[in-house]
């Protein structure tokens, strides 16, 4: 493992996803996840495929496209798929290391795994993904 388990922490919390867990929670969550360096050009997702991770910028940028036309640019702290981690769907961007890259990633499949073990995560994770829901649809009625 390269990354510290704190910084990994402090990165998964910044996810809405993720923001109602516990500290003790998060750290199930990272010990999960894999720890990657990739070369500028490398193509971490690609739109119309379907995802199965997760990811977590940790230093570097990458570029999103969409349609081939540039979108954004991401970079240290930034993160995205993780929808991924909850449905199985296509990618609606492709996202490339612009420069040299490290990041880590929580796979479909770990994700599953610590779900499984710790069905309090899984309810957290439901509440947060309401709210979310909640939030997005403008009815001034809703809480």
């Amino acid at each position: 493992m390269r990354f510290r388990q704190d910084t990994k922490v402090a990165a998964l919390k910044r996810s809405p996803l993720f923001e109602g867990l516990s500290r003790k929670q998060l750290g199930h969550l990272a010990r999960l996840t894999d720890d990657l360096d990739v070369p500028a050009g490398t193509v971490l997702c690609k739109e119309g495929k379907r995802g199965r991770e997760f990811f977590v910028i940790i230093d570097g940028e990458a570029t999103v496209t969409r349609g081939g036309k540039p979108v954004a640019t991401i970079g240290s702290g930034d993160f995205f798929g993780e929808i991924a981690l909850l449905e199985r769907v296509v990618r609606t961007a492709t996202v490339s290391a612009a420069t040299p890259l490290s990041f880590f990633v929580i796979s479909d499949q770990a994700f599953s795994a610590v779900l499984d073990a710790h069905p309090s995560i899984e309810r957290k994770l439901l509440r947060a993904m309401a709210r979310r829901l909640v939030s997005m649809s403008g009815d001034p009625k809703m809480p």
